[in-house]
């Protein structure tokens, strides 16, 4: 039973509606809209089954011409995919298997939190800054434990792959020395998943880590970082001002600076990204050792929580 009210009350959270007013809705009468549904969706199942040779669109025109239905293809489409039928032929489709778009596995998931040291997980994309006449695409790597920007290349022209390519360069010379293994997660574009980009990491010790295809909520802190980056730069640094692509790169170039050895951040308790990470070579900071054991898990955690809280 508790099982039972948990499920309503998160259905009537995700809706918007309040319990008493689900309940009023499951218990009242159909109307005229659901009853005509209703026979409509009968209708086609009957017509359907009486020619099955056909598709949805003569199934359309069929009713209207007989029945007096008034009724779109597209409506009818619907039916059938509600009732799963669709038009039978004697000549068989053939078509090749999908091709598995995730290239590289999800080894985050919603474990973000997890992360233990500097350099174990680095995020990247790519972000446009827009103004006036000007397009210029910028590519960032970050340091998710340190929220410390390592490496930032602009691109040469729209569409251009090389500042990819030049900013994964900086980070595996970076880490070079480095014992311990480092995640870099991006999403799934094109140039990250090429053969060109992960070549130049098959002698280091980074291992890659992709979102899945659609979600960029698998990148958090690299979509939240963006945001107020590109926030700060249009504000505070005027950044929509610079009359060339050497004015705007001076302009990131100061604000990377700026970003890493000044600005206070929230998440770090309004430590510096820079002072942070020489605080854990210290031995500032406690080493939890909770990245390695971390639990995978497609589910978010908003639904991990409230399921906790049922139990």
């Amino acid at each position: 039973m508790l099982s039972r009210d948990y499920d309503v009350t998160l259905l009537c959270e995700l809706m918007g509606v309040s319990r008493a007013g689900y309940y009023k809705w499951t218990k009242r009468d159909k109307s005229k809209r659901d009853i005509k549904r209703e026979e409509l969706i009968e209708l086609v199942e009957a017509v359907h089954k009486e020619h099955s040779t056909h598709g949805y669109r003569w199934t359309a025109e069929f009713i209207r011409t007989n029945y007096g239905y008034e009724c779109s293809d597209n409506y009818i489409y619907k039916c059938f995919r509600y009732l799963g039928i669709k038009a039978e032929t004697k000549h068989k489709v053939h078509r090749r298997p999908r091709k598995v778009k995730d290239k590289y596995p999800n080894l985050i998931f919603t474990t973000w939190d997890t992360v233990d040291r500097p350099r174990q997980v680095i995020v990247s994309d790519m972000t446009a800054f827009k103004f006036r006449i000007y397009y210029f695409e910028t590519t960032f790597y970050f340091d998710v434990f340190t929220k410390e920007i390592l490496t930032y290349k602009v691109a040469e022209r729209r569409g251009c792959r090389n500042q990819y390519l030049d900013g994964l360069e900086d980070i595996v010379a970076l880490l070079k020395g480095q014992k311990e293994p480092t995640v870099l997660h991006t999403d799934q574009g094109s140039v990250y998943a090429s053969m060109a980009y992960n070549e130049l990491i098959k002698d280091s010790n980074i291992v890659r880590s992709m979102s899945r295809a659609g979600k960029p909520t698998d990148n958090p802190v690299n979509e939240s970082l963006n945001g107020w980056i590109k926030e700060e730069l249009f504000i505070d640094f005027k950044i929509n001002e610079c009359n060339n692509r050497e004015e705007f790169k001076d302009c990131l170039d100061r604000y990377v600076k700026y970003y890493n050895n000044q600005r206070p951040c929230y998440s770090l308790g309004y430590d510096i990204p820079v002072n942070y990470r020489k605080r854990f070579f210290k031995g500032e900071l406690p080493k939890k050792n909770t990245f390695e054991n971390r639990v995978l898990t497609e589910e978010p955690k908003f639904v991990q929580k409230r399921r906790n809280q049922a139990n």
